[in-house]
């Protein structure tokens, strides 16, 4: 229990407590129902509520104020994350096993677009290998594809809001 009241405080006690905990495997098992997606961010969206001087702000605005990103918008960057990972052999995972390549080379952004399967059930689709192509294939062409720090800032500057599925940002 934290008997402080200041916001700083409480804030770093929810991302490193509660955060983590909402986010941990969050690339096995993101969920990709609006009300998955909204009971996810809820518990977010009541913590910061609860902070002084926050109850009267949207959530939009309580996150721009405490400079929190969504935790939609963090699981999407956590999938492009692994999803270089895989890619470029961080992690001990066979890349055919999850990705290809695309053999179009004349499309605009960078080198390394992937190839969109085609997805007969909806669950399939939600499925990592599936979900993060489209995102990964619209990032820009100057993504720092040289190491995974480069990555990590690169597409922290991007705009995501059109793969973002939740529209309770502005409750």
């Amino acid at each position: 229990m934290f008997l402080s009241r200041d916001t700083c405080t409480l804030v770093c006690a929810f991302t490193t407590y509660v955060r983590s905990l909402l986010e941990y495997c969050s690339c096995i098992w993101s969920p990709h129902f609006k009300n998955g997606i909204y009971k996810v961010e809820s518990v977010q969206r009541n913590f910061t509520k609860r902070l002084r001087g926050m109850s009267d702000l949207s959530y939009s605005d309580r996150l721009a104020a405490l400079n929190l990103p969504s935790l939609e918008l963090r699981r999407l960057r956590y999938d492009l994350i692994r999803c270089y990972k895989t890619l470029f052999g961080v992690v001990e995972i066979t890349v055919n096993s999850f990705f290809e390549f695309s053999l179009v080379k004349h499309t605009r952004g960078h080198c390394f677009k992937l190839f969109k399967r085609r997805s007969n059930t909806c669950a399939r689709s939600s499925f990592f290998n599936e979900r993060v192509v489209n995102a990964c294939n619209s990032l820009p062409r100057d993504t720092n594809f040289n190491s995974v720090a480069g990555f990590k800032r690169s597409i922290a500057k991007v705009d995501f809001s059109t793969f973002l599925k939740g529209d309770f940002m502005l409750s």
